[in-house]
């Protein structure tokens, strides 16, 4: 009975640990999903940028960049170190290096439609629809 014990907390920590880590990635991509901070994550892909760097490459106000990294940096997805007076941002998340390569694909075409349906195989999809 000690032994079934064990083994269901741990498979109930083993679950709550994959839950919890799917509900970060979900709360990552509710956070990317705006322009300023794709565009932002972009460029710190390609390298370490203060501020100032991502305010030429934006032309959006300083202020606004500011807030973008602040919620970025409050979701772990970036951090900074300070250099002298500057604060270089730096991408934390290897997640967001994959989430940026799918958004970057080109995909060709839509995908095919079924030539029935799978369980009464019967039908055909016509191909079009009226919306």
């Amino acid at each position: 009975m000690l032994t079934l014990s064990i083994v269901l907390t741990y498979s109930f920590i083993v679950i709550y640990a994959s839950m919890n880590n799917l509900i970060l990635r979900i709360e990552t991509l509710k956070l990317v999903a705006h322009p300023a901070r794709i565009a932002i994550l972009e460029e710190l892909s390609k390298g370490v940028k203060c501020v100032t760097d991502l305010q030429d490459f934006l032309e959006i106000s300083q202020s606004n960049i500011s807030q973008h990294l602040s919620a970025l940096r409050h979701a772990g997805v970036i951090d900074f170190f300070v250099d002298g007076r500057l604060r270089c941002y730096f991408l934390k998340s290897p997640f967001v290096l994959d989430l940026l390569g799918i958004i970057r694909k080109d995909y060709p075409a839509a995908l095919e439609g079924p030539e029935c349906c799978p369980v009464t195989k019967k039908g055909k999809y016509p191909g079009t629809r009226k919306n």
